[in-house]
This record gives structure tokens, sequence and C-alpha cells, in this order.
């Protein structure tokens, strides 16, 4: 039903309003009723559930960072059977983005480009609205991802963190530092050792008990990636989210006409998943066993999310092909882990 909607209806639209027009729906949900019983249907299997970060997860698969921004539908998305969700990026000051249109489907590739620019309410605005939300007996987990300022020069960066660590940690299971966007200019140098060191230490220390990760480009080179993972060990930070978007247009389908209308952005979906996963297990090989990793980049299907919990992540996140399966593509990403989960348990001899 889905892919006959997306076909005949939704591609038609700009690709913003028709994510607009689907998080309205999914807003809505709990409101009208609908979320509950939905929820009764999407609920993961209690095999699938997943301790982390000190936190007890529904399923190791959730929603990246970016389809909700400003924490407006964390109910719903739960309800269509997220295990978390990571809401933003949000930012100290509020922010429009950057000019329209700003957001491109790449539909041959499965793949979507984005200049979005970091826009929020800001950090302040969505703080009530995290706290009623973490107050509810029953919900996901909830991530909030944070990122500098456009306003703000990259020299100030820390203070300016600092003040969305202030309004958001204590309303946050667990915290992620965006320096990787390719859309707010500088911000990918805050990945450089030398900015990176002092800003990761500055957030823990103001992020208290909240779990701090930080989340990186698929862009860095291995050796990058590596001396990254090992900062973050020897900080003591909880964890690495890899990998935002990329800036690489390579092995593209879509006739390159096409590619350069959209211009600039970083770019998602299946794609960026050899390298998405690449990058995992680099991280992988550098951390300690016990530190969590989530893999997001490419994400599909159930394999692949099983794929990457092989591979070593600790959690999988998924955004850009939401757009392209529909609202129950969590539903089905669960379902799949589970009878895989079931079929092992089942071909495995008892001792």
């Amino acid at each position: 039903m889905y892919p006959l909607l997306f076909s005949v209806v939704l591609r038609r639209l700009d690709p913003e309003r028709a994510h607009h027009l689907a998080f309205t729906v999914i807003r809505l949900l709990p409101r009208i009723g609908v979320g509950a019983l939905l929820r009764r249907a999407t609920r993961p299997h209690p095999s699938l559930a997943t301790t982390a970060l000190g936190l007890e997860f529904d399923s190791p698969f959730g929603v990246a960072a970016g389809f909700d921004k400003d924490a407006e539908g964390v109910r719903g998305l739960w309800q269509l059977g997220f295990g978390h969700v990571e809401v933003g990026t949000l930012t100290a000051i509020a922010q429009p983005g950057n000019e329209r249109p700003r957001l491109f489907r790449l539909i041959t590739d499965r793949a979507v480009i984005n200049r979005m620019g970091f826009n929020n309410g800001g950090a302040a605005a969505a703080a009530p609205r995290l706290r009623r939300e973490r107050a509810r007996a029953r919900r996901p987990i909830i991530g909030v991802n944070i990122g500098k300022s456009r306003a703000v020069e990259v020299d100030n960066a820390i203070p300016d963190y600092l003040e969305s660590t202030r309004l958001l940690a204590p309303s946050a299971d667990y915290l992620a530092v965006n320096v990787s966007s390719p859309n707010t200019p500088g911000l990918r140098g805050l990945q450089e050792l030398e900015r990176l060191a002092p800003l990761l230490s500055a957030v823990k220390a103001a992020a208290d008990d909240t779990p701090v990760l930080v989340k990186i480009s698929p862009d860095l080179s291995d050796d990058e990636v590596r001396k990254i993972a090992g900062l973050v060990t020897e900080l003591g930070l909880n964890g690495i989210i890899a990998t935002n978007t990329t800036l690489s247009r390579e092995n593209l389908r879509t006739p390159a006409h096409v590619v350069e209308a959209a211009g600039a952005g970083g770019l998602s979906g299946a794609p960026l998943s050899d390298r998405s996963l690449e990058v995992l297990r680099l991280i992988r090989a550098t951390v300690p066993a016990e530190m969590c990793v989530i893999s997001v980049g490419g994400v599909d299907t159930a394999h692949d999310v099983a794929e990457r919990l092989a591979a070593g992540a600790t959690l999988v996140q998924g955004y850009t092909a939401f757009l392209y399966r529909g609202p129950l593509w969590a539903r089905q990403i669960n379902r799949g882990l589970a009878t895989a989960r079931a079929e092992l348990s089942s071909a495995t001899p008892s001792a």
C-alpha cells in the first residue's frame, strides 16, 4: 500500500513538505487514540530487549536524529515500533536553517541529499517537551543530539555546546555531540583532535550522569576514525555514533545532472551503507567491548540491522529508508530481527 502511495502521491510532493505532512500524522497518533492500538501491533518481541548505556531498550533499532528535530513526535515514533528516538539536532540558539529547497530525493539510489542546516526551535524550547516525555511511564529511550549554533564562531563552540548541554542533559537519556554535519560552516573542523578533546571533555563534565556520545563523519580517513575512537576511550565517553551523512557522490545510479541540480549537502541512504559498515568495524576493533557503538547509515532491512549488530554495533539507527519504506518500517525491522533470532536459537544445539 505505502509503495503505491509513495509512487503516485508522495514522490510528486516537495520532499520537505511531504516530511512535514507525514510528521504531522505521527505527532497526532497519541492524541487521536490510534497510537495505543498501533503500539499493540508494533511492540517489539521481548527477545529484542537490549541493555546499553545503563538503559533498557525495547529493541536495538531506533530512529536517527534529523527526523524529529524539536522533540515533538517522540511518542508517535515509539508507537510505530522504534526502540529509541534521537531528537535534534538542537542548538542553543534557535535557527531557521538554510534556504529552501534543501531536501532532495535520489529515488533510483534510495537516497536523500539534505542541507537543512540544523533548523530547530532551540534547546530552551525543546527542554520542557523532553521533560514531559521522560515523565511518561511507557516511552522509548530518548537521545538528544546537540550541535553548534550557526551564529557562533567555531572558536567559541564550547560555550555554545555547554549551553545546550545545561538545558538538555537533565531531560535526555543520552546526549549525542554532533561535530559531523556538513551543513554548518566549520562544524566538521571540530573533529580535529586538538579541538575535539576539549569540547568532549567539557560536555562530559557538564552532562553529569547523562551518558555522552559523539557522532562522526563517514568522510574521515581510517586513521582519523581510529584516533577519534582512541580519544573517546581515553576521555571515558560512553560511546560513538557512526556515521553522519557524506559529501561523496561516488557510484550513484541517479543521472549526474539530477545530482548536480540538487547541489551541496549531505548524502544519506543506501549509497552510504558500505562506508558506514567499514567505520563501524574500525571503531569496534579500537574501543573496549563494553563501549556503546551506534551504527547508522544505509540501513534498510532487518538483514542490514542484523549485519550491523553482528559487526559489533550495540544499537542501530535509520532514517532515510523510513521515507521509502513507510510508517510500518520499524515493525518490519523488528519482526525480521525476532524471526532471525528465533531461527538461530532453534538451530543451536542444547548443551
